[in-house]
């Protein structure tokens, strides 16, 4: 790498401050044991996930903690993240629509997805709710917002089954290295959506059951949400920036404070490349070329730098 490069790279990384990532899970009520047992499992899996990394913020309610009251304060407490930190809240279990708002079960009184709303609505980080309960589809009206990241296991809010399987294969998603499948030791928020959505069809297929549940991803704050992101329809664009696990070298990386800032430009390079190619279609191609080539260039050498 050229020498007036690279002290040019290290000057903007000394000067940015290194974003952070919180996590918030709730299991909620299950109304069985066994359904009860299965929530607080799964949030006990993602709870193991992302701790892995020891800069993450992570918080889980599960049980007899999983309260109205104890979701309002950790969401409260986000209010005082930076723009660029980035929140991600699951939410587990049991959800209901009636038709005008979505409720999630809990110890209690229920949370409203209006309510959700009102406290994420003063978070000023990148977010990413994903809603694994039934009826989740029912929320995304409500919490879709320009550059929010809304997952649903459900597309409506009236379909409901007794407990749906999507949770079983998002934490399957965050394990798999399959997952990744732009090969950047990441695994991004869509790519963890697509692969989870492609193992709930797959499994009513095998089982010759009907669906009862289809997975989709609101990002655009534009309405409903789809089952197939990309640029034509404008959806998935922001959910590829969230990365929410890194993996193999990228995480050892990850880990390293002298490199953190290294890793989060080729994050940043990386968004600048998908959006490029979602605007492919309005670009002249010779400027096309131009802005992928020093983009390339850039991202060669940010990884370059990594690799020492």
């Amino acid at each position: 790498m050229k020498k007036p490069l690279l002290i040019g790279l290290l000057t903007v990384f000394a000067t940015a401050a290194y974003a952070d990532s919180y996590f918030v899970t709730v299991a909620g009520l299950g109304g069985e044991a066994e359904f009860e047992q299965r929530f607080e499992d799964w949030a006990k899996q993602l709870d193991k996930i992302y701790r892995a990394d020891p800069t993450a913020k992570v918080d889980t309610l599960s049980g007899a903690q999983a309260t109205k009251v104890n979701v309002e304060a950790k969401l409260r407490a986000l209010a005082s993240t930076k723009p660029d930190d980035q929140v991600v809240v699951t939410l587990i279990g049991h959800g209901t629509f009636d038709d005008r708002d979505y409720k999630l079960a809990l110890p209690g009184p229920d949370i409203s997805a209006t309510e959700l709303g009102q406290l994420l609505d003063k978070i000023p980080a990148r977010q990413l709710i994903v809603d694994m309960t039934t009826s989740s589809g029912g929320a995304i009206p409500i919490l879709e917002k320009p550059k929010r990241v809304v997952i649903a296991a459900t597309k409506t809010g009236t379909e409901k089954s007794s407990v749906v399987i999507f949770p079983r294969y998002w934490i399957e998603a965050l394990l798999d290295p399959a997952s990744d499948t732009d090969k950047n030791d990441s695994i991004s928020a869509l790519e963890a959506f697509k692969y989870a959505q492609a193992k709930v069809e797959k499994f009513f297929t095998t089982e010759n059951r009907l669906a009862t549940e289809h997975a989709v991803i609101e990002d655009a704050g534009k309405g409903e949400g789809v089952k197939d992101p990309g640029a034509d329809n404008g959806e998935g664009l922001n959910a590829a920036r969230f990365v929410l696990v890194h993996l193999g070298t990228s995480a050892a990386v990850a880990k390293d404070p002298a490199k953190q800032k290294l890793v989060k430009h080729l994050e940043d390079l990386d968004a600048e490349l998908d959006q490029l190619k979602y605007e492919k279609a309005s670009i002249d191609p010779a400027d096309y070329r131009k802005r992928l080539q020093q983009l390339m260039i850039d991202r060669a050498q940010t990884q370059e730098e990594l690799d020492k």
